[in-house]
């Protein structure tokens, strides 16, 4: 069985975080592994807290990793601070793991801090290089590129940008805009593609970005394309989000126990 690995934040509420990233893990028949960087208290209304793990724990839960259970792929989510990204980048260096899926989670779904501001650019100098795709929403893609990102065309400037920044590919996700049909922009050094579906009218959007990620990197690690695992991936979470169990009062989680394709084709 193959291993996938997230570095990531703890969500309480179960939807987003370790927490869904392990879930989709399981639906895509890969064994998946953990280093909990940060703790968060929250439910479907919001963030209530967030603590950092010490990075003493931190380093201790690669190096058992990296000892005894090496990914065939990995993702990192929430990396909260500046120190913890540069000690996850230099885990990922060290020990050569790839291919490395960044989602570079920077805000909640109910728009709550996740990121400082001085880590955005340890993510964007350290992170970006190493990986062989980063997933940022519109939001993210302007933060890391510094330009103004709100329509297809804008997305893919924005990718072909990060691709200079160093990612092996780029996926936009245009799931903020405000338009009937969302498309997704996948940028790598042969091009762009577009990804369209029509967007789904529903409140539980929690976790979409974390569980996009987990199960590109899913794909990945059975020895998908990249094309092959985004494709697979973006058809994953929009069932969950069609079947999402409608619970919370706020941002509801997807159904993260949806059926995966887990061959291609």
């Amino acid at each position: 069985m193959k291993i996938a690995l997230t570095i990531a934040g703890s969500d309480s509420g179960g939807g987003a975080g370790i927490q869904a990233d392990l879930k989709t893990f399981q639906q895509f028949g890969v064994f998946g592994t953990s280093v909990i960087v940060a703790l968060t208290a929250q439910n479907t209304l919001g963030v209530r807290a967030v603590e950092t793990v010490p990075d003493s724990m931190i380093s201790a839960q690669l190096i058992a990793l990296a000892e005894d259970l090496p990914p065939a792929a990995l993702k990192t989510g929430m990396l909260a601070e500046p120190g913890v990204v540069r000690r996850v980048a230099r885990a990922i260096r060290e020990n050569g793991w790839a291919p490395l899926v960044v989602d570079p989670v920077m805000v909640s779904t109910s728009g709550a801090r996740l990121l400082t501001t001085e880590a955005e650019d340890v993510i964007r100098d350290d992170l970006l290089p190493l990986a062989a795709l980063v997933t940022p929403n519109i939001d993210e893609a302007a933060i890391l590129t510094g330009r103004v990102v709100h329509d297809v065309t804008t997305m893919e400037r924005a990718a072909t940008t990060l691709l200079r920044f160093g990612a092996g590919a780029v996926l936009v996700k245009g799931g903020h805009l405000a338009t009937g049909e969302i498309s997704d922009v996948l940028a790598t050094p042969s091009g762009i593609r577009r990804f369209s579906h029509s967007r789904i009218d529903t409140t539980s959007t929690h976790g979409t970005g974390c569980t996009l990620s987990a199960a590109i990197t899913a794909g990945l690690a059975l020895g998908r394309s990249l094309e092959d695992a985004v494709a697979a991936g973006l058809d994953f979470v929009h069932r969950a989000i069609a079947s999402a169990p409608n619970i919370g009062a706020g941002h509801g989680p997807l159904n993260h126990t949806v059926a995966a394709v887990t061959t291609a084709g």
